[in-house]
């Protein structure tokens, strides 16, 4: 009894409603101010995800219901492969769900934090993948006012893809966006104009600015203003009046004229357009084809010897060792790539494998290993005694330390609701639960694999009977959800 397992996938009606149960949760990897992401795989397609969830309570408390519902309306609508892309969403009692592509090169603020040098190529190759990402915003009338390193991850091959979308905003022909909103250091000039001065409002310009910013950063490891969270508002303003921005003396010209027309603080004269940049003597050698292809091999790619994960399937990882050569650098020295060689031979029988094979190496012949042995050399890097140097683990807080941990959702919830029907249930108060309620009824739910499945040949919509549903309609569906909450939660559970 119990020893026939069975190995297939479960099936699921195709019809049914996507939720927790369509998935297999495999790590925590993340945790922002309301919510946390882990990596799961779909158990009847083996497809791996990201995904992220919020708690209903805390987004209510914290006020940040309508930047939930407003990141979700405008995701559902895109698909780009510079973005991540939303898959699915859908919500139980608890907690919303955004189901989105799996990224795991890690994002570009990381990456800075470890000291990464971004070689000028590599920055070129990222504008060009970021350009062709924000024209296709445009073309959506999205303006995401939050680029910045943070919110840029790379994928296992080293291409760029720009997420979190909760206070992007959509603006329609000559509108112009008018809130204070986005990360200072990343801001334009207009922004802070416009909470001045009330001014015209803003528009595109401000992301091709936050990408001019960033673009400086890779390259420098520095912004190019000394704008921090905390800095007052005049007194930035007083830096673009009077600060020149210094370009290093050792970036080739063309680099440094396309930063410039990013920077500038006009945002009349910025470039701020994919032909903008195409335009750019800079990178008139760019092929625009291949860059959208991801054909163009990044200068930076995050991976180890071999892009294996602990969710990666076995069969798939035995065909990276017969096919995947690993590349070693050039700058590295011949001896040190040797000895790397040999560690990594596929072969046990001829691997190196004791310690006198190690000390064979001719890259170790001059190592006094006595001395390793009573820790008498210096390493090269010393770690800060002051502090952790170490990020707390995700998994460890999610399993050990969380009050409503993910891995007992299932058990939670059941009880929850058996409790429900007793009389010692315990209500929330009226105005919460009343506010629980109209973030169930408005949760937009969405399902990119059923959505592919309902186009027609041509791409365009077809209803459950086959006919063709008018993109003004279903936008005017979209429309419906502006504004959550503003009329049943009117004291503080969105604005």
């Amino acid at each position: 009894m119990g020893g026939n397992h069975s190995h297939k996938p479960p099936v699921f009606d195709e019809n049914e409603e996507v939720s927790f149960d369509h998935f297999q949760i495999l790590r925590a990897i993340g945790k922002g101010s309301f919510g946390k992401v882990c990596i799961v795989q779909k158990r009847d397609t083996k497809k791996m995800y990201a995904m992220k969830y919020m708690n209903k309570q805390k987004c209510i408390e914290r006020d940040e219901v309508r930047n939930v519902f407003r990141e979700l309306q405008v995701m559902q609508g895109l698909e780009h492969p510079f973005l991540v892309n939303l898959w699915y969403s859908f919500q139980d009692e608890e907690d919303m769900f955004m189901v989105v592509d799996l990224l795991l090169g890690g994002d570009l603020r990381y990456h800075l934090q470890q000291s990464v040098h971004f070689t000028e190529g590599t920055v070129k190759l990222y504008i060009c993948e970021l350009a062709l990402a924000l024209e296709y915003l445009q073309r959506h009338h999205i303006i995401h006012r939050d680029i910045k390193p943070d919110n840029i991850l790379l994928d296992e091959h080293g291409h760029v893809h720009i997420t979190d979308f909760n206070i992007a905003t959509v603006v329609r022909g000559a509108e112009k966006a008018s809130s204070m909103a986005g990360t200072k250091p990343y801001m334009a000039p207009e922004v802070f104009q416009v909470y001045v001065d009330g001014g015209p409002g803003y528009s595109y310009p401000v992301d091709w600015w936050s990408l001019g910013v960033t673009a400086y950063e890779l390259l420098r490891g520095w912004r190019p203003y000394e704008i921090h969270s905390a800095t007052p508002i005049d007194e930035i303003l007083s830096m673009f009046k009077v600060e020149r921005v210094h370009y290093s003396s050792t970036w080739c010209k063309g680099m440094v004229a396309l930063l410039k027309k990013l920077l500038t603080k006009d945002p009349e004269s910025r470039l701020s357009s994919l032909s903008d940049v195409q335009s750019a003597p800079y990178l008139a050698d760019m092929n625009w084809d291949a860059v959208f292809k991801k054909a163009l091999t990044p200068g930076f790619v995050p991976n180890r010897p071999y892009e294996i994960h602990s969710a990666t399937p076995i069969d798939e990882i035995l065909s990276m060792f017969k096919v995947e050569r690993v590349h070693y650098s050039s700058t590295w020295c011949k001896g040190m790539v040797a000895l790397l060689k040999k560690l990594l031979t596929k072969d046990p029988e001829s691997r190196l494998s004791s310690l006198s094979d190690v000390q064979s190496a001719p890259y170790l012949a001059d190592m006094n290993w006595d001395a390793v042995f009573k820790k008498a050399l210096t390493p090269g890097f010393v770690p800060n005694k002051g502090r952790l140097n170490c990020d707390p683990t995700f998994e460890l807080e999610e399993m050990i330390l969380e009050s409503k941990p993910l891995h007992k959702k299932k058990k939670r919830l059941a009880k929850h609701r058996s409790k429900d029907g007793t009389k010692d249930s315990c209500p929330l108060n009226g105005h919460l639960q009343q506010c629980l309620e109209t973030v169930r009824k408005e949760f937009i739910i969405f399902n990119r694999e059923k959505l592919r499945r309902q186009q027609g040949p041509g791409g365009q919509m077809l209803d459950t009977e086959g006919r063709a549903v008018s993109q003004t309609q279903s936008k005017l569906q979209d429309g419906c959800n502006n504004n959550i909450l503003a009329h049943a939660c009117s004291r503080g559970c969105s604005s």
